[in-house]
């Protein structure tokens, strides 16, 4: 298991991401592929100080990738999408 500080490994800013924050208050982060929705919570009230009222993760598979006459695979990675508690904010994607 990830320590809290490793559970979260960035967040994810992308057009849609900055559509579903702006809307529906939705922050998405790319996680450690272990970490646990009770474990991606604490981790994001503990760093941002802001209350979490859902979380939803999906695992993202790594994309082919081919370089000269190799073929291989890019990494997987997994994702979380946090809501938080009307009037929170975290700064990082007001920016």
């Amino acid at each position: 298991m990830p320590t809290m500080i490793r559970t979260i490994v960035r967040p994810i800013v992308t057009e849609k991401s900055s559509a579903a924050y702006q809307d529906r208050a939705e922050y998405t982060f790319e996680v450690h592929p272990q970490a646990t929705k009770p474990a991606i919570r604490q981790a994001i009230e503990t760093l941002f100080g802001v209350k979490v009222t859902n979380v939803w993760t999906a695992q993202q598979r790594g994309k082919p990738r081919r370089m000269g006459g190799k073929v291989g695979l890019r990494p997987r990675w997994k994702k979380a999408i946090v809501t938080l508690k009307e009037g929170d904010t975290i700064e990082i994607f007001e920016g």
